[in-house]
């Protein structure tokens, strides 16, 4: 964890910004490399993949994992945690390196709902309001909250975020699935606007934004302060600059920062697949995902695109 700079203020740009474009949390994507390539397109504030507080709190090796620098900024890390003082304390590790650190009450996965984290807390708004507090109380950097609609009822979504709130919470962010809702099953406009209209602090939508027109319709439909993007960015990094698909300069950039990282061949491979889907023929495709070297994916890519990187 190295940084050097001046850290930018969350919460000066939300009070700067109508609407904030956020790139989301996401599993081994949404690290540095990618982080960087997505501000040259509009994107406002990135995360970073979830990360379990108590191994990061207690673990050096993890915390190695978590790289930044004076051009990723701002990056709000993401916890996950069931804990007050596991959270605290990671937060305190990592307050000094980055912009906001964000309490996962979403994650839909069955590991985490038995680890007692994710969108387990969404029936747990006591537990939740006890972490903001400790983390609020413990680190001087802004402190947010992601939740997704509750299972059954609503009216326990509107308490989760009250409380949290209540405890200092500085922005929300809602997606508008429940965690047992497949991600083509359309968003709940009606939820995140009840969200929004329950409590006083910016709140961030979060589901199916894909192309600007998405975000537009969100903004329309809840009057939400910001809208956040997994896979859209994922398929196109730029679709925040009004690209509907991903430009090949900035699949270029991609991939120099990923070099330059030191990117894991399969986090690379699937970036890059991501990024040419709209562009490959089924066939190519078929090619593409069989390579399984970082030198043969780099040929790929400069044969038949042009792209240039850094040997």
């Amino acid at each position: 964890m190295v940084y050097h700079g001046q850290r930018r203020s969350l919460l000066q740009l939300f009070e700067d910004q109508p609407r904030v474009n956020v790139c989301a949390p996401m599993v081994r994507y949404s690290k540095g490399a990618f982080r960087e390539v997505v501000r040259d397109y509009n994107v406002d504030i990135a995360y970073t993949p979830m990360i379990l507080a108590d191994v990061f709190k207690s673990s050096e090796f993890a915390r190695q994992d978590y790289t930044t620098n004076d051009s990723d900024c701002p990056v709000v890390v993401q916890f996950a945690a069931h804990d007050p003082v596991d959270l605290a304390q990671a937060a305190q590790l990592v307050a000094p390196y980055a912009d906001g650190i964000d309490l996962n009450c979403g994650c839909p996965q069955k590991w985490a709902y038995k680890e007692h984290i994710g969108a387990y807390l969404s029936d747990r708004p006591e537990l939740v309001r006890d972490m903001v507090r400790t983390v609020k109380s413990a680190v001087s950097i802004p402190c947010s909250v992601k939740i997704r609609k509750h299972p059954t009822d609503v009216r326990q979504t509107v308490e989760l975020v009250r409380r949290a709130q209540m405890m200092g919470v500085d922005w929300i962010t809602i997606h508008g699935r429940t965690r047992h809702q497949r991600s083509t099953e359309p968003i709940d406009y009606d939820v995140i606007k009840l969200v929004k209209e329950s409590v006083s602090v910016p709140v961030l939508a979060n589901g199916s934004i894909f192309t600007l027109a998405d975000a537009e319709a969100m903004y329309e439909n809840t009057g939400v302060d910001g809208v956040m993007a997994a896979r859209g960015l994922l398929q196109n990094p730029a679709l925040f600059a009004g690209f509907e698909h991903t430009p090949l300069e900035c699949v270029e950039k991609y991939v120099n920062r990923a070099l330059a990282y030191g990117t894991p061949t399969f986090i690379f491979h699937h970036h890059v697949m991501y990024m040419m889907e709209s562009i490959m023929s089924n066939v190519e495709r078929k090619t593409f995902n069989c390579l399984s070297s970082t030198p043969a994916i780099l040929d790929h890519l400069s044969r038949y695109y042009g792209i240039r990187y850094s040997r």
